[in-house]
C-alpha cells in the first residue's frame, strides 16, 4: 500500500510539474511540494518495510535502487527550498516510479542479510547511501546542464531551457553537489577501511575498486575545476564518468551476483 500510494503521488506531482513547464512558469504551485512531501513519506515507509525484515536486511538490487531514489528526491526537495533545483524532478520522478514498481513486482531469491549493525558499520552504510544519492543528484544536474549547453549552442533558447537558471548558476550548483558528494565518498572509504571485514566473503573487491576509481575521477574533476577552470562539456563528461564507476561499484556488482550468478 505505501509503495502504490507513493507511485500515484509521484505521478501526480510529475504531471503538475510538466504542466508548469508547459505553461512557461518558473515555479510549480505549492500543491506540488505538498504532493511530493506526502509521496516521500509513503516512499520512505514503504522502502523501510521492504528492506528491514524480522530475519534481517533485504539489501537487494531493486529495493536498494528505490532507497537511493528516495534519498535523492529528499535531497533535491531540501535543496530546492534555497536553490532552483525543482526542474531536476522532471527526471528523478519517473525514474523513482520505475524503481518503486520494480521493487514491488520483481522478486529476488536472495536471502535477507543477518547483519549486526555496530555504530561503525551503520555509519558506513548511511554515508554510502548519502554519497551515492548525492552523486545521483549531481549527475541529474550534469544531464540538465548538458541539455542546456546543447540547446544554447544550437541557438534554441526556448522551451524548457528558459525555465532553467543561467548557465553559470547551473555549473556552480553542479560543483557544489560534487564537492558534497566527494566529501561523503571520502568518509565512505575511510569508514570502510576501519569497519568492513571479510571483504572476500562479502564479494566486495569489485565494489571497493570501482569506488576508488570513482573517487579518483571526481578528484581529478574538482582539481581541474579549481586549477584549470574546467567547465561545460569537460565537467559534464568527467561527472558522468565518475557516476558510471559508482554505478558499477554500488549496483553493478549487486546486479551481477543477484541476477546473473544467483544467490551465493
Amino acid at each position: 500500500m505505501p509503495i502504490t500510494t507513493a507511485t500515484a503521488l509521484y505521478c501526480l506531482a510529475w504531471g503538475l510539474l510538466l504542466r508548469t513547464a508547459y505553461r512557461g512558469q518558473n515555479q510549480p504551485p505549492a500543491l506540488f511540494k505538498v504532493l511530493l512531501a506526502c509521496a516521500l513519506v509513503a516512499h520512505g515507509y514503504g522502502v523501510y518495510r521492504q528492506i528491514v525484515m524480522p530475519e534481517g536486511y533485504h539489501f537487494v538490487f531493486f529495493k536498494v535502487s528505490s532507497l537511493f531514489c528516495w534519498v535523492a528526491n529528499f535531497l533535491i526537495l531540501l535543496s530546492s527550498l534555497r536553490k532552483p533545483l525543482h526542474n531536476l524532478f522532471l527526471i528523478t520522478l519517473p525514474v523513482s516510479v520505475l524503481a518503486l514498481l520494480s521493487s514491488l513486482f520483481i522478486k529476488s531469491d536472495t536471502a535477507p542479510l543477518n547483519l549486526q549493525l555496530t555504530l561503525g558499520v551503520a555509519s558506513h552504510i548511511l554515508l554510502s547511501i548519502l554519497a551515492y544519492s548525492t552523486m545521483i543528484v549531481a549527475t541529474v544536474q550534469a544531464l540538465a546542464l548538458a541539455f542546456q549547453n546543447h540547446q544554447l549552442r544550437h541557438r534554441h533558447p526556448t522551451g524548457l531551457v528558459r525555465l532553467l537558471p543561467p548557465l553559470q548558476t547551473m555549473e556552480s550548483l553542479l560543483f557544489e553537489l560534487l564537492w558534497a558528494g566527494q566529501i561523503l565518498l571520502t568518509l565512505v572509504i575511510i569508514t570502510g577501511v576501519f569497519h568492513i571485514e571479510n571483504v572476500a566473503a562479502q564479494h566486495l573487491h569489485h565494489k571497493i575498486a570501482f569506488t576508488i576509481i570513482a573517487w579518483v575521477i571526481y578528484a581529478i574533476l574538482l582539481w581541474g575545476r579549481h586549477y584549470l577552470g574546467w567547465r561545460g562539456n569537460s565537467a559534464i563528461r568527467w561527472s558522468l564518468a565518475g557516476f558510471a564507476s559508482l554505478i558499477l561499484a554500488y549496483q553493478g556488482t549487486k546486479l551481477v551476483f543477484e541476477m546473473i550468478l544467483g544467490p551465493q
